[in-house]
């Protein structure tokens, strides 16, 4: 894989509220460049939502009321993430939900593609009995030393699914076959369905 020849790329990892549909606690957007994520030029950001965190997401990602008081709100933040975000590719793990909570926080903002690294580590590795980000993190051991803060934090899993991300792109030998088995139907950058042939 040549990584050079990869479009403007980011990882990205959203945490919530623990509502439904949920408030943004904390948004990361990790570029990747050159095959390696790019932490000095991350955005990572903590926001109080317009609803109280449940204790069950407190629990998890350890983002407690208390600690998010003080925290802009999130029009306040919006337009830097709309900024660094751009028309850029993304990439989550199960980006469907990542994807679905950024635009519905940022209804103006339209990537060029999604990727999705639990899509791309079914069809690359088919036999593991998991998915989740540990099983994989478990799975392929990643050099998360780097990783900012721990699991379950924005900046933290953006920057595990970056370096899963580049790990499994080396099964592959360009852009193009990456997209087709990583970008989930319906989302950006999702390869277009060959027309059916006609009679005229």
């Amino acid at each position: 894989m040549n990584f050079a020849s990869w479009p403007s790329l980011l990882v990205v990892d959203v945490e919530g509220n623990g509502a439904n549909p949920p408030d943004l606690v904390e948004v990361a957007a990790l570029p990747v460049r050159d095959g390696q994520p790019d932490t000095s030029t991350a955005g990572a950001w903590l926001t109080k939502p317009e609803h109280p965190v449940t204790p069950f997401a407190a629990r998890i990602h350890g983002l407690t009321n208390e600690r998010l008081a003080r925290e802009p709100g999130w029009t306040e933040i919006a337009g830097q993430v709309h900024t660094l975000l751009a028309t850029s590719w993304i990439c989550a793990h199960n980006a469907h939900v990542d994807y679905r909570v950024l635009s519905a926080h940022l209804p103006q903002w339209r990537p060029a593609g999604v990727l999705d690294t639990l899509r791309l580590a079914k069809v690359t590795y088919p036999d593991l009995p998991k998915y989740r980000l540990d099983a994989l993190i478990e799975h392929l051991k990643p050099d998360l030393s780097a990783a900012p803060a721990q699991r379950h934090r924005a900046t933290f899993d953006a920057y595990a699914t970056a370096q899963l991300l580049v790990a499994m792109a080396t099964h592959y030998d360009t852009w193009d076959q990456l997209v087709a088995v990583a970008v989930p139907p319906g989302l950006p950058g999702s390869p277009e369905p060959e027309q059916e042939p006609t009679l005229w």
